[in-house]
């Protein structure tokens, strides 16, 4: 079943204090420098070990913290009389979540292992990581916002946004692959899908995305391969806004990726212009796919044709529309 849509509550108006619980990567700095920008005062938990070096010189405060910890997250904002939150930054949840070692070495205070017991004994995956850790935070009277508040000229948009246009095959793929990325998205398998002459090479799952761009580059030898990546309807902005950056392009570009299309206003693009830059310079096009989130519904049992055969449900979740047209 569907989860239900999350209403988040409206961002306070500057010069409210907004708290910021970072891990790791590019995204976090840029969303405390948009913080700062729009006149609010950043207090800062960096997830150990995970956070950008340069991330505490664009805080008010910083204070470290462990990932296990979530208890003291919400104590430690209300201390600072910080009242909303945003959740950012790579997480590398295959290590962790799946990794004896590293569990081990990460010792979890009280609330963490109440709420694993109660709520993620059996359900890992992220909406409901995301949900246990706004819980805990309401509880303390922390409530978290939308996460791209600050970074909306970061989104993608739609179109074709680099001076390289996609190949009439890629469209054509990118139109095949989108309803099949809409079903992964909304059974939660992963964000992404690779794709060549309308054949599926790789979708991801707990890996990650770069993961799995270097597994697919090792499938298709060829190279001139398609990245779709999108949010599922109804997505939780609180937390793990599906992400390309520099990285993206590299490890496309490495392994024979030459096109990335992304659901626009649904993928944030880190250094948005930079990336259209290095693109255009490493031959790779990129396509912002405009897409519309129906209401949620059950798929349609396949229906019986008089000749046999029965035809296969499209998915409902949402449509999608490619255009050409350069911006």
């Amino acid at each position: 079943m569907p989860s239900p849509l999350t209403i988040l509550p409206d961002p306070p108006p500057p010069p409210t204090a907004i708290g910021l619980i970072a891990g790791g990567g590019r995204l976090p700095p840029l969303v405390a420098e948009g913080l700062r920008e729009a006149g609010h005062p950043v207090h800062c938990l960096g997830l150990a070990g995970m956070f950008d070096p340069e991330l505490p010189l664009l805080c008010d405060s910083f204070k470290t913290v462990g990932l296990l910890r979530v208890g003291g997250w919400g104590k430690a904002f209300r201390r600072l009389g910080v009242h909303h939150a945003i959740m950012v930054g790579n997480v590398d949840k295959a290590r962790f979540m799946h990794d004896p070692l590293k569990l081990a070495k990460s010792i979890p205070d009280l609330r963490t292992m109440v709420i694993w017991y109660s709520k993620l004994r059996h359900d890992r995956r992220s909406h409901a990581l995301l949900r246990a850790v706004a819980d805990e935070l309401d509880r303390c009277g922390v409530s978290l916002i939308d996460s791209t508040m600050s970074i909306g000229n970061q989104l993608a948009t739609s179109g074709i946004m680099t001076r390289r246009k996609p190949t009439t095959e890629q469209m054509a793929d990118i139109k095949f692959v989108w309803p099949l990325l809409t079903e992964t998205l909304r059974l939660d398998i992963g964000q992404a899908i690779a794709v060549r002459n309308r054949d599926v090479i790789a979708v991801e799952a707990v890996e990650g995305t770069d993961r799995m761009i270097e597994r697919t580059g090792n499938l298709c030898r060829r190279g001139g391969w398609t990245l779709v990546k999108g949010a599922r309807a109804q997505h939780d902005r609180r937390s793990d806004v599906p992400t390309v950056g520099l990285q993206t392009l590299e490890n496309l570009h490495k392994h024979g990726g030459t096109c990335l299309a992304i659901a626009a206003g649904d993928v944030i693009m880190l250094d948005r212009f930079a990336m259209l830059e290095k693109a255009d310079e490493l031959g790779i096009s990129i396509v912002g796919v405009s897409v519309t989130h129906a209401p949620v519904s059950q798929p349609a049992m396949p229906t019986h044709t008089p000749n046999g055969v029965d035809s296969v449900f499209k998915p409902t979740t949402d449509s999608a529309s490619v255009t050409t047209d350069m911006k």
